[in-house]
């Protein structure tokens, strides 16, 4: 019986453990054309994202970047530049007022759920649980996570509907999942 070479064996070893590495390794998706980085916090990245320039001068005026940069873990649904642009005329220079910094941090807040909550976990909670899976935000309003076509969807309090576009953005303290429209407390 023949031994394997010396080289054989080395080649084996490292096609292993290549194999077995490589889904620590799975790239996280681009957003507003920059990288995003899991060794980076969520504010650390969504300051690089130019889809997100409305909602970082939110947090910033809101005075959020801190708790943002905690911790956490947090899941937080980004709106875009465009969500925030379909808002009726003048809500976002308004809600950036100093004096409506109270309405305006409601409003985000109503836009982070406490913990990290997958894509695919909250499709999977949706379709075990009737089709719904009810989410507590820190705000203390609640959203609600619905798969339609297989699209995954967040409603909230009062009945308004954002898309999923981009799931799973796995930050240092968290996961972003970047929504089509804002998400609206009660």
């Amino acid at each position: 019986m023949r031994l394997p070479s010396f080289r054989t064996i080395a080649l084996s070893a490292l096609l292993a453990g290549a194999t077995i590495a490589a889904p620590a390794y799975a790239k996280n998706p681009n957003v507003g054309g920059a990288p995003m980085y899991t060794t980076k916090t969520i504010v650390e990245n969504a300051v690089n994202s130019k889809d997100h320039t409305t909602l970082v001068a939110a947090v910033k005026a809101a005075g959020l970047v801190d708790t943002l940069q905690g911790a956490g873990p947090f899941t937080v649904f980004a709106p875009t530049n465009e969500a925030f642009a379909a808002l009726p005329k003048g809500t976002v220079d308004t809600l950036l007022k100093p004096e409506n910094k109270d309405q305006l941090t409601k409003v985000l807040t109503a836009h982070v759920v406490a913990g990290k909550i997958s894509g695919k976990d909250m499709m999977a909670k949706a379709k075990a649980m009737g089709g719904k899976y009810e989410m507590k935000t820190v705000s203390g309003d609640t959203l609600t996570a619905e798969v339609k076509k297989g699209k995954l969807y967040i409603v909230d309090e009062s009945g308004g509907e954002a898309k999923v576009t981009i799931a799973d953005v796995n930050q240092s303290n968290g996961v972003i999942h970047v929504v089509n429209k804002v998400l609206l407390p009660k």
